[in-house]
């Protein structure tokens, strides 16, 4: 059987192909949504499933909400068993991506965020790399800067925010590139397209703070926790300006699809030596042990479907 099979819809989990939304769904035409993005992650050894950090991610997406005024109808703690049985159900053996998804279902024509029901879904799928991790990437610096904070929030993840992030991704690939690098409309380093942004120089790791228009990464959270207490390494949270990505020893991106993701050039300039740079295969090496709880200081982050 094809999976998905299931989906959470409606407060049950139905066939899938039951899961259908009227056309005339308020939050379909103005993208007032907030979703999440979830990895769990299987263990063959161990025939285990674990899923990453997937409380701090319904925290997140409850956050996220409240710059909606979208009433989530389900707690954190529900979300999570929610989950957990839907996982259950499709009783995947592989690497899944999960999809929670908030909504306003009234069926009315008005672009506004007050007296609307909510309705809520998650489904999930198999999914290995959602971007090479196995190479270094090929980037440029999109010609879309980041929307700011007050226009719609980058912090939150926001339906109708990622037109910015697709009009973005579209341009690189469109240009020959693998991913983009965006700026904040002051002209300092954002994120990526759809993930955060890692850069290392004289053994330094920087990241932009989450001031800079960027998303509050689970991922990225757990990068500045392993850099600096297992690795040892100084870690920034600065303003970057452009020219630093090209003169950064290493770079990479990080996030829930992207994992950790070596950067080779940045606008043809080559970055490092072209490869993998140490410290970001540590990084790398070191998170897929963490996430699939190999590492006992972290098995916390991971619950056992």
């Amino acid at each position: 059987m094809e999976k998905p099979e299931y989906a959470f819809f409606n407060g049950k989990i139905v066939p899938i192909a039951e899961a259908k939304i009227d056309i005339r769904t308020n939050s379909i035409h103005y993208g007032t949504a907030v979703f999440e993005g979830i990895r769990a992650y299987w263990c063959a050894d161990e025939k285990k499933m674990y899923v990453f950090r997937m409380k701090e991610h319904y925290r997140r997406m409850a956050d996220n909400c409240k710059i909606l005024f979208l009433e989530l109808p389900h707690s954190v703690d529900d979300m999570c068993r929610i989950t957990l049985e839907l996982l259950r159900s499709e009783n995947y053996s592989e690497d899944v991506y999960i999809r929670p998804y908030a909504y306003f279902s009234s069926l009315r024509i008005s672009p506004k965020l007050i007296d609307m029901e909510t309705g809520f879904f998650i489904y999930t799928m198999p999914l290995g790399d959602y971007v090479d991790t196995t190479r270094g990437l090929n980037v440029c610096v999109s010609s879309w800067p980041r929307i700011s904070d007050n226009m719609i929030s980058a912090r939150g993840k926001i339906a109708g925010a990622y037109v910015n992030s697709a009009l973005q991704k579209t341009e690189a690939v469109r240009n020959g590139f693998d991913e983009a690098i965006v700026l904040t409309s002051d002209g300092h380093v954002a994120e990526g397209s759809a993930m955060n942004l890692f850069l290392v120089k004289n053994g330094i790791v920087s990241t932009s703070p989450t001031t800079e228009d960027i998303l509050e990464g689970i991922t990225r959270d757990a990068i500045l926790t392993l850099a600096c207490e297992e690795l040892k390494l100084t870690v920034l949270e600065r303003k970057i300006d452009r020219t630093e990505l090209y003169t950064a020893d290493e770079l990479f991106f990080c996030g829930t699809g992207a994992q950790v993701a070596a950067i080779a050039s940045v606008d043809h300039r080559v970055i490092g030596n072209g490869e993998f740079g140490s410290i970001t295969k540590k990084i790398q090496e070191l998170y897929m042990q963490v996430v699939k709880a190999k590492v006992p200081k972290y098995k916390n982050w991971c619950t056992e479907v």
